[in-house]
């Protein structure tokens, strides 16, 4: 009698990546997209092991007083203010009509990517396929990003998605977007139906801007001021930058403002650890709409301080002609 022996048939390629047949079958299905195409490219991303150990030391693991110091240096401040002057009609133009300080959208660029110099070496599908189906902490939200970013209609794109480059964490161009917020709150400034946020300066810009606006940025609000507790000061708990109390309460508190504010404003309390101890911040509504660009207290008050550094520099008297 013959045996007949059981057919032994290859994996498809894309099994390689755990989880990717169920991730091709959510995009279909809110696409319409070719699942051969989505799996073809997801075939060619990489698991990247530099990723994963980038993940695990990110800067705002570092004190207030370290931290500070890798974004308030004098050739980031310098080239913020010649950024600014070069662009000075557009920031304006765009500043009006998001209702946001132009220093703030320069300045994101400044922290995020050196005004476009460093906007990241890694392939963005590497970055969003390790991190997505390769680290379970944040796997839920990374292969979020992944399924949008294979939603993206290509006119969204600065690029086809397999040649598109950022940060470890998938973040493209000069305002370092995650697919979700090119999603959600890119734009085509310059009107050519299509957002690139890596060579059109008026899509990059507006796009920043747009990104706080949605948030609640209030137009001519404050971002921080220093507070000055005494020795009896109420200990706070804070945790995250939401203003939750009135200037007034926290006074009665035991924080005293360094200059006037408005006692009926509502602000937070930030407590970094400084080069000569700790430091106490008075934050408001748009210290915490940059936190909705990174969650870090630190990450928006170095922004913040960058903000007002280009600030000071642009309306200083320039440089006479010799």
């Amino acid at each position: 009698m013959l045996l007949t022996l059981p057919m032994i048939v290859a994996a498809p390629a894309w099994a390689d990546h755990p989880g990717q047949n169920q991730l091709v079958q959510e995009v279909v299905k809110d696409t319409g997209k070719d699942p051969a195409q989505l799996n073809a490219l997801l075939d060619g991303a990489k698991k990247q092991q530099s990723i994963l150990n980038a993940i695990s030391r990110p800067a705002e693991a570092k004190p207030w007083s370290e931290y500070r110091e890798i974004f308030l240096t004098p050739d980031r401040i310098d080239a913020g203010i010649d950024f600014y002057r070069q662009h000075r009609d557009l920031l304006e133009k765009i500043g009006a009509q998001y209702g946001v300080a132009p220093e703030y959208i320069v300045a994101i660029l400044g922290v995020e990517t050196f005004y476009g110099r460093n906007t990241g070496k890694y392939k963005v599908l590497d970055a969003l396929v390790t991190l997505g189906l390769y680290y379970p902490p944040r796997a839920t939200f990374f292969r979020n990003e992944l399924k949008t970013l294979l939603e993206l209609p290509d006119n969204h794109l600065a690029g086809p998605v397999d040649t598109l480059t950022g940060s470890y964490a998938g973040a493209q161009g000069w305002g370092q977007f995650m697919p979700s917020s090119i999603r959600d709150f890119a734009v085509d400034e310059d009107g050519d139906g299509h957002i690139d946020l890596q060579n059109s300066l008026p899509d990059i810009l507006a796009s920043v801007a747009n990104y706080f606006a949605k948030h609640g940025w209030v137009t001519g609000g404050a971002v921080a001021a220093r507070a000055q507790p005494d020795g009896a000061a109420k200990v706070l708990e804070v945790k995250d930058s939401t203003p939750q109390w009135t200037i007034e309460q926290l006074e009665a508190w035991g924080y005293a403002p360094i200059q006037h504010l408005d006692p009926g404003a509502n602000s937070s309390v930030q407590k970094f650890q400084g080069l000569n101890g700790p430091e106490y911040w008075f934050t408001f509504q748009n210290f915490y709409v940059i936190t909705r660009y990174n969650r870090s207290p630190m990450y928006a008050m170095a922004v913040n301080q960058l903000a007002q550094a280009i600030a000071e520099g642009v309306n200083a008297t320039e440089p006479a002609t010799q």
